[in-house]
């Protein structure tokens, strides 16, 4: 895989999208995984990691075909197909009956393999004979339920939280791509990823040989999971998935301090505290779980309020914390020096 040879025609056509699909797929992939990447992921797996073991206890083949499908160095091709052409703009912004739908059509695909065909990948993914129990006819049959599975009993209830968080993401790199070219938007849209000049971009640190995309259609795919992946089908569709931004996931955010939300509101506070580095209405909705009317109501008051300035950068809007905002913050975090200075002053008693 190493790097791909990206036209200009090619690059010029590309676009960020959603696949409700992919977004099935990494969460499906934390859930063979079983480990946490950060204390917010634990809690996550620990709330559904047990119902995905027991359905898998409950069905041994598929488990195998999971196990050596994601196991290993290469995924099986016939899981992780690039998203369809048909109805991707469409489906960004739509609620979660159209994103069913959208699902629904993405897994026909998958449930349309022959049993050839994906036996054939499961082998390249082993690097090997498969083993007596996949040789069957119905695996991409089961793939197909277990995605459905995890789609309906983890994914369907989340996704409009996950949907505004991969929605940011869009307008986030949407707007590096505005300000610094390809070059700024991909520089790190995943580990070992970056643009490497003359038409090349490097996908991974692997030795793999190049890849001509000459003619072919390239997608970035963002998804709520730390994980991506690379897809193509038969050299005319190419897809980058890939984790949304750090800060858009906000697994680390810091607690609102308790004298700064008592001063502003809990809410009002929680959008200063997220505005450290310049954000969108639409990064912040995802962010913060609030919908439009009320972010925006928030960053009147604090613009008002002289605590966050605004900027544009190319079709968005962006927020961020004024040095009077900085200021409030840095009040509510006390140093260590200041800390030590509290602890060191002489006791009286009463």
């Amino acid at each position: 895989m190493g790097w791909w040879q990206v036209d200009a025609d090619t690059l010029a056509g590309s676009r960020f999208t959603v696949s409700p699909l992919a977004e099935v797929t990494a969460t499906l992939k934390t859930l063979e995984r079983g480990t946490a990447a950060h204390p917010g992921e634990r809690a996550w797996l620990n709330a559904h990691l047990p119902a995905y073991r027991a359905r898998l206890a409950e069905d041994p083949i598929t488990a195998t075909l999971l196990r050596i499908g994601f196991g290993g160095t290469w995924n099986a091709d016939f899981l992780t197909p690039p998203p369809p052409s048909a109805g991707e703009r469409a489906f960004v912004a739509q609620p979660a009956l159209v994103a069913g739908s959208a699902f629904a059509a993405e897994l026909a695909g998958i449930r349309g393999t022959s049993g050839a065909a994906a036996r054939a990948d499961l082998e390249v993914s082993m690097g090997g004979p498969l083993p007596a129990a996949l040789h069957r006819s119905d695996l991409a049959e089961r793939a197909a339920d277990i995605l459905d599975w995890v789609w309906a009993r983890v994914v369907r209830p989340d996704w409009p939280r996950r949907r505004r968080i991969i929605e940011a993401d869009i307008v986030a790199r949407t707007g590096q791509l505005s300000r610094g070219g390809w070059a700024a938007a991909l520089e790190d849209l995943r580990p070992g990823m970056r643009w490497l000049g003359a038409s090349r971009l490097r996908i991974n640190a692997y030795d793999y040989p190049p890849r001509e995309l000459g003619g072919a259609r390239l997608s970035f795919v963002p998804v709520t999971a730390g994980r991506g992946w690379v897809a193509w089908a038969e050299a005319r569709h190419y897809a980058v998935i890939y984790p949304c931004s750090g800060t858009l996931a906000d697994p680390h955010h810091s607690a609102v301090p308790d004298p700064l939300a008592r001063l502003l509101g809990p809410a009002r506070a929680g959008v200063l505290t997220r505005l450290d580095t310049p954000k969108s209405t639409t990064q912040l909705v995802a962010l913060t779980g609030q919908g439009l009317g009320s972010v925006g109501r928030h960053l009147k008051v604090l613009l008002d309020a002289h605590l966050i300035l605004r900027r544009r950068s190319g079709r968005s809007v962006l927020y961020y914390r004024s040095p009077t905002g900085e200021s409030l913050i840095t009040a509510q975090t006390p140093t260590e020096d200041a800390l030590q200075n509290h602890c060191d002053q002489p006791k009286v008693k009463r």
